[in-house]
């Protein structure tokens, strides 16, 4: 695997500041939309080991505004996520023995791929090489349609894993922009870099290996850096320590799915979906303390926050400590 080398000429950095995103409004529907026109998210992942981290990231990407909702997951896991998340249609897929989709997942989800807006793939999921398997048809399918692309988690590994027909290591490139939401370490399994290096230096990096792939990367950490195929990058200073920590990555890719399902665009999505979840993040340490809230109870943050940064109602409602989210 070759590593992708940083590019060393340093361009502007935009603030993803509450004023950056009032000038950059998310769509809305009308008064007079229904479910169809807020958006329809199709969110596939999970696993037998881990069921709960799809239904964070569906919860989050209905908190985010999206109107409709499916899930695809395994057939194991299936019945005990349609009970948890009773807003969603719940597909159930045949398994791997290590815990990934088989590849007929391909055919039971082509019904579905003129019908949504959006589709987040990654959160729970197991067995990369099926994974990406999956990843590849799903984009074949996909090619030439409107639909946004989200993958996290093991869905990224699909860069590491030639489609069919494709020649082992030649660097990949999606056809279409697609959103990646790699952690520092995901990023170092991607590109063969060290850890301690793109933690030091994240900028150059993640605006290569956008330009490389031809995605939209947000690159997350402390200082989380999103960088665009074209060359814009944004970052995003805030949240907390207590972000850290197990599903906080799927809720976030949730909510970036779930505005992205309402029709921002693939940029747009993701520096709404950054600053929504680090100052959710903020809003729940007010509260509770900076470590001990769990991931779950970060979509829940989520309406009232796109009230407050759209200047609408709800930001008009002091409350304290309120500065901490201009």
């Amino acid at each position: 695997m070759n590593p992708i080398h940083a590019i060393h000429a340093a361009p502007a950095v935009h603030d993803v500041s509450t004023q950056l995103l009032r000038d950059w409004p998310l769509p809305m529907p009308g008064a007079e939309g229904d479910k169809e026109t807020r958006g329809h998210v199709l969110v596939l992942g999970g696993s037998r080991e881990m069921p709960g981290a799809v239904i964070l990231a569906a919860t989050a990407a209905l908190r985010a505004g999206a109107g409709k909702l499916t899930i695809a997951t395994g057939a194991s896991v299936a019945q005990l996520v349609a009970l948890a998340m009773p807003e969603a249609r719940v597909i159930g897929l045949a398994e791997t023995e290590a815990g990934g989709f088989l590849p007929d997942a391909i055919a039971v989800l082509d019904p579905l791929a003129d019908r949504v807006n959006a589709v987040l793939i990654g959160p729970g999921m197991q067995d990369e090489a099926a994974a990406a398997e999956l990843v590849h048809g799903l984009l074949e399918r996909l090619h030439g349609s409107d639909t946004a692309v989200v993958l996290d988690a093991c869905a990224m590994g699909t860069l590491l894993h030639a489609p069919k027909g494709g020649a082992p290591g030649l660097a990949f490139r999606f056809q279409q922009p697609v959103i990646l939401t790699p952690h520092c370490g995901e990023m170092a399994h991607l590109t063969g870099n060290d850890k301690t290096d793109i933690v030091a230096g994240p900028d150059a990096l993640a605006r290569a290996s956008a330009a490389a792939w031809n995605a939209i990367v947000a690159l997350k950490g402390a200082r989380t850096v999103i960088a665009s195929p074209q060359g814009t990058m944004w970052q995003h200073e805030g949240g907390n320590v207590g972000l850290a920590i197990s599903g906080s990555g799927d809720t976030l890719a949730g909510i970036i799915a779930g505005l992205a399902a309402r029709g921002a665009t693939l940029e747009q999505a993701a520096c709404w979906g950054v600053a929504l979840h680090a100052r959710a993040g903020e809003r729940l340490a007010e509260r509770m303390g900076v470590l001990g809230y769990l991931a779950r109870e970060i979509p829940n943050e989520i309406p009232a926050l796109l009230e407050f940064i759209a200047g609408g109602e709800a930001g008009k409602q002091k409350e304290p400590g309120q500065t901490a989210f201009l």
